[in-house]
């Protein structure tokens, strides 16, 4: 079972990257946008592709980007379903020439992920996945592989971390994992890459008590979940997204399904919350 639009949009998403590679690594003019985060030529360009692509692909879909996102709240309430767009998640890693951003693009249904499509511009390969019909990696040459996360960590219990961000709560838990697994494996790497590595098998948990937007973490649980993951909220829910005024998302736990750990991390996770 697939998704009649999936491969169109990952042809999108590596025509994305086709864009945004002729700047990586060279001279860029760098602007902030109001919440301070940076934008460049390379994230407008991927957008305008993605957008005029997404919307010749169905024009009844809407496209929310984050390069364009100043859509009324009543308006996006009458939608049922939306593209959710990062056209350059981890622009702080681009800029600084790391390989480690992404291009997102996830189709949202009442609020819940269909699909999502995960590409890595520098290296070519293509992650993509949604609940109902599992998840695939696909590298540059086209060869693909499936994805399925670990039920039982490899060695140390691996945790994933942002490479950017954290809090007092993020730090808490950490500890208090430590505490509960012995000694932790540190992932660190940008984007919505943490995901992947799940759902890739390479790591067993990305808890995040820090800041993300709706469309940073869409697409690649769309991937997670396909490889049979789940990402919940710090009360054991999962993570959706409805309409609302700003798009910011909750604090989450991304683990695989059915592990006997999952409810004494959701503890941990609302431990540290109210201690943070």
């Amino acid at each position: 079972m697939s998704h009649a639009y999936l491969t169109r949009v990952i042809d999108l998403v590596r025509a994305a990257g086709d864009v945004i590679l002729p700047y990586w690594r060279g001279e860029l003019t760098v602007t902030e946008k109001a919440d301070a985060s940076p934008v460049t030529a390379a994230d407008l360009a991927a957008h305008r592709l993605l957008a005029e692509g997404l919307a010749a692909l169905d024009c009844s879909i809407p496209v929310l980007s984050e390069e364009d996102c100043e859509v009324p709240l009543a308006e996006r309430r009458q939608w049922t379903s939306w593209w959710l767009v990062d056209p350059l998640d981890g622009t702080k890693e681009f800029i600084a020439g790391s390989e480690e951003f992404t291009v997102n693009v996830a189709l949202i249904e009442g609020g819940r992920v269909v699909f999502g499509v995960v590409g890595i511009p520098a290296s070519g390969r293509c992650y993509y996945g949604g609940a109902a019909f599992g998840a695939w990696c696909a590298d540059r040459d086209g060869q693909t592989h499936p994805l399925r996360v670990r039920d039982e960590p490899a060695g140390p219990f691996t945790l994933v971390a942002s490479r950017r961000h954290s809090s007092p709560a993020q730090e808490r838990l950490v500890e208090g994992l430590r505490q509960q697994q012995g000694d932790l494996a540190l992932a660190n790497v940008g984007s919505s890459l943490k995901f992947c590595l799940l759902a890739e098998a390479r790591a067993d948990c990305y808890p995040r008590l820090a800041p993300t937007s709706q469309w940073d973490t869409a697409a690649a649980q769309g991937v997670l979940e396909g490889a049979g993951g789940e990402v919940l909220d710090v009360d054991g829910r999962p993570l959706e997204y409805p309409p609302r005024e700003d798009f910011l998302n909750p604090h989450f736990l991304a683990l695989p399904q059915g592990v006997g750990w999952r409810a004494a991390l959701i503890e941990l996770a609302q431990r540290a919350e109210r201690e943070a």
